[in-house]
């Protein structure tokens, strides 16, 4: 089999109750579930399926489940079956008392993922995921079936409502069931959604094609069918052909393929890409981690990127055009159309919800494995070859060329624009890597102006909060004295007249105190933004700073900490020094003084940011809750607190 390589113990008896490892206690997960799923918003809901989505295609991928069933019932319940080897059930040899389902049921960092003798690839790898939907659910069923017998077990908000159950023989089924409803207490009204949950079973099927996924759902939305059935052989291949549709690519078939790692690097786990280049539309690439998906990327995707690269100007090279030098990824990445997908055991990704791969070992992996088999292609489809090498070159000078435009036109900007008098602008004419920090305040704005790199980072002072754009008529934003200079030290216009390319910095950063009023200084500009300059948080220009609200000092050792809960952590936890801890609270950032500033907010080697951007899954959503939060109807705002309210858990008042 094809997929040796990617399988643990083959045995299914030797998977039991001793492969279970714990390696800590239960953790309040109910109380800040944002730690572990990335809130309580409807995106944080349906990362639930997800993580036992993900245990199911585990099994797969070892080599024990060919078949996924996924329901979501008329109760917005989800049940979650394979025909894999079933969760052992037999008493865990740690706790005697408890099986060894209630233990990863209920327990954190409990599973079969930690040694690689169960799984050499998994998705799963913290053994937080199932704990953790059980935790957030107000009923879940879990049923095993090992052996031709029937297990069962009942949970509510990760408590057992009794001991697993034998409920008695099944001759023909094996495998493990989960159906859970998520909590409202946790989720309020969020429910699932049938066209984002069949998204997500459609792309694990392709990502995994020796298993057969099967969908159905009782809930009629009048655009997701009711049943289908997913198993696509041909892969990512099929999977971007089917994305791509009738659009016109450069290729007639993508580049792709598949590379097991173990015969060339002796190690388990595999890569599979497809790419396409096409005129007739933005590029977009879609990455994923033994069937995680990575929406910020990682190592694997800069490896990725890092074959294509070297490739394509070594063909150049080749080819005599010498132009093929200037090609740089972003090049590349405009009009590619691109899917990665790659296995390797034990990944370290960046948080639990699992948003970017950092394992260091994939980069050299996966570029290695891509960059033979792309230079090959492109020796045998030349005519294909030199198309593609001729739209890059293209791409490559256009930017250049905007570069050089944009570098000429801030080297006169200053002269032809009327800059506000309180900016305080940096010395680079290029663009590319300048800062503009907004700041409140004169006060915050003289250590910032202390703490800043006077070459690359500006300031903008404002003072006091600016004209809620949402809640004013539009012949008062011209008006508007803050507004008004926000628009001239950023080179741009609003709405219509918007134009990202007169954007004067590569970063806009929101620098405001870490307290209610600041909050809400960083909301009406994000709101400003949003409404007025959306294409610039698309961009990912778009940032708030992290400020701390604490500095914890002992001797010569000095600590910061941004909340409550990191200064109580780091207190218990103590800072390695001797004598009595001195805890100071920042009331403001103009309280910093410009050593504290620098290196906590400013200073890219060790601040913290926060990029802002708009999960666009559910088209105006995001407008909606920004209308409903910041809009002209006060009662749309006193419904959403009555809706929310009793998830709050601490108030600043």
């Amino acid at each position: 089999m094809a997929d040796d390589l990617l399988t643990g113990t083959s045995d299914p008896a030797a998977y039991d109750a001793s492969s279970i490892e714990v390696l800590e206690g239960l953790e309040p997960v109910r109380k800040r579930p944002g730690m572990y799923i990335g809130g309580t918003d409807e995106r944080a809901l349906h990362h639930l399926v997800a993580e036992v989505l993900d245990n199911s295609m585990d099994e797969a991928v070892a080599g024990h489940a060919t078949r996924i069933e996924v329901s979501l019932n008329a109760d917005y319940s989800v049940t979650i079956t394979d025909n894999g080897r079933g969760i052992p059930v037999d008493p865990h040899p740690k706790f005697p008392d408890k099986s060894a389902l209630e233990v990863i049921l209920c327990t954190l960092h409990a599973g079969g993922k930690f040694s690689g003798k169960a799984y050499q690839t998994s998705g799963g790898l913290h053994g937080v995921g199932i704990s953790v939907v059980n935790a957030l659910s107000d009923h879940v069923r879990v049923e095993v079936a090992r052996n031709r017998e029937l297990f069962a077990q009942e949970f509510s908000r990760g408590i057992p409502q009794g001991p697993v159950e034998a409920v008695g023989a099944t001759a023909n089924r094996r495998g493990t069931s989960v159906t859970f409803h998520a909590d409202e207490q946790i989720f309020g009204s969020h429910r699932f959604k049938p066209a984002r949950l069949i998204k997500t079973v459609r792309s694990k099927a392709y990502l995994f094609s020796g298993v057969e996924i099967r969908w159905k759902t009782a809930i009629d939305d009048g655009e997701t069918p009711a049943e289908a059935v997913f198993h696509f052989p041909g892969g990512l291949s099929d999977y971007l052909m089917e994305t791509l549709g009738k659009t016109v690519t450069y290729t007639e078939k993508p580049f792709a393929g598949k590379v097991e790692f173990g015969p060339r690097f002796n190690v388990p786990g595999s890569v599979e890409w497809a790419i396409a280049w096409t005129p007739a539309r933005d590029g977009f690439i879609q990455s994923y981690c033994n069937t995680v998906p990575t929406p910020e990327g990682g190592t694997h995707e800069a490896g990725f990127w890092a074959a294509i690269l070297k490739g394509i100007r070594a063909y150049g090279e080749l080819a005599g055009n010498k132009k093929a030098a200037n090609i740089t990824r972003d090049d590349l990445s405009t009009g590619a159309c691109a899917l990665v997908s790659c296995f390797i055991s034990e990944p370290e990704f960046v948080g639990q919800t699992k948003d970017r791969l950092a394992t260091t070992e994939a980069q050299r992996l996966v570029e290695q494995a891509v960059r033979d088999h792309f230079d090959n292609w492109l020796g045998q489809n030349t005519k294909e070859a030199g198309a593609i090498l001729d739209f890059l070159v293209l791409r490559a000078e256009e930017r250049l060329r905007r570069k050089q435009e944009k570098e000429t036109q801030r080297k006169t900007a200053t002269k032809k624009l009327r800059l506000p008098g309180k900016l305080v602008d940096c010395s680079q004419t290029a663009r590319d890597g300048t800062e503009l920090f907004i700041v409140e305040g004169d006060s915050a704005g003289g250590s910032a102006k202390m703490a800043r790199n006077r070459k690359n980072q500006a300031l903008l002072p404002l003072r006091g909060k600016i004209l809620n754009v949402l809640g004013a008529a539009s012949s008062k934003l011209g008006q508007n004295a803050e507004i008004s200079d926000l628009c001239q030290a950023l080179g741009v216009g609003m709405g219509t007249k918007f134009n990202l390319e007169d954007l004067r910095y590569d970063k806009i950063i929101i620098m405001t105190d870490a307290d209610v009023d600041g909050a809400h200084i960083a909301a009406l500009l994000m709101t400003f933004f949003f409404s007025q300059m959306r294409p610039m948080i698309d961009g990912g220009h778009l940032y708030l700073a992290c400020p701390p609200l604490f500095r914890l000092t002992q001797g010569a050792r000095r600590v910061y900490c941004l909340d409550e809960l990191e200064r109580d952590e780091m207190l218990e936890k103590g800072l390695g020094g001797k004598g009595k801890i001195d805890v100071s609270r920042f009331k403001g950032l103009g309280e910093m003084d410009a050593k504290d500033l620098k290196e906590t907010t400013m200073d890219p080697g060790s601040r913290k940011l926060i990029r802002v951007s708009v999960d666009d899954d559910v088209p105006g959503e995001t407008g909606d809750l920004v209308e409903r939060l910041m809009g002209k109807k006060p009662e749309l705002r006193f419904q959403y607190i009555q809706e929310n309210a009793r998830f709050v858990e601490e108030l600043d008042v």
